[in-house]
């Protein structure tokens, strides 16, 4: 028999055992538990090492200390991040072949968009029984994505709304000229206006000029919003040297 390896990832310990009790009753399925995104990662790289790779993580949407996704070297460093949904990005990057799906106190189109873009199989309310648990757990196995009904259309809405955000800020990338998009991601990797002048052999009065064109050509009043927009547009940040990292951390 064909066993399925399960973590069930939920900061409410009663909860998280009581899921696991039962879907340790199943005689195809190997269940632990996490109370934590730390602790999950631990026991997703032990079982690795160990050659026993988890199939599915059933991970709280609500996950109090949760696992920020992995970033690239030389990036900013990314916001603080305390739900569910983060750990089912990192997880997709350093653990590929697992397969998530988000349990919810409640339906939220938006947030479970959030999820499936961040690479989400499914998305469960916590009251379901636990045959359709099992039936979503053993249909994410299949390349199956999950969703209640209920939440099918606003989901859809969600992701036709961010797919236009990321065109509209693509096209708005793509006006920018050559140097214009080198400040740009150095933007994106946090650099100030001195270190960004430092790295392109540019006058500081000169990067402010262009930096001043990259806003007005993204119609953006901020740094933020430039950097925000970048992001959805899939802007790779500048790759820096420990030197400029050092210095660019004094000033933020």
């Amino acid at each position: 028999m064909v066993r399925i390896r399960v973590l069930v990832v939920d900061d409410h310990r009663i909860f998280a055992e009581s899921l696991a009790a039962a879907l340790a009753a199943e005689p195809d399925v190997d269940v632990s538990a996490a109370g934590s995104g730390p602790a999950a990662s631990r026991c997703l790289e032990r079982a690795a090492a160990e050659g026993r790779r988890f199939d599915v993580l059933l991970v709280d949407a609500d996950l109090g200390d949760a696992v920020p996704a992995q970033r690239e070297a030389g990036s900013a460093p990314p916001p603080p991040v305390s739900d569910g949904i983060a750990l089912v990005a990192g997880v997709r990057v350093a653990h590929p072949g697992v397969r998530t799906v988000v349990l919810a106190e409640r339906d939220d189109p938006r947030r479970a968009a959030l999820a499936l873009q961040a690479g989400a199989s499914g998305w469960v309310a916590k009251d379901c029984s636990l045959s359709r648990l099992l039936a979503v757990v053993r249909g994410v196995l299949r390349e199956e994505t999950h969703l209640p009904p209920a939440l099918l259309t606003g989901v859809l809405r969600e992701l036709t709304a961010a797919r236009k955000h990321r065109s509209d800020s693509e096209r708005l990338v793509e006006s920018l000229t050559p140097r214009e998009h080198e400040v740009l991601r150095c933007m994106v990797a946090g650099l100030g206006r001195k270190d960004v002048a430092a790295r392109l052999f540019l006058s500081p009065h000169t990067v402010r000029t262009h930096m001043q064109n990259v806003l007005g050509k993204l119609g953006v009043h901020s740094t933020l919003a430039a950097v925000a927009l970048a992001r959805r547009a899939g802007v790779r940040p500048a790759e820096l040297s420990g030197d400029v990292v050092e210095r660019s951390g004094q000033l933020a």
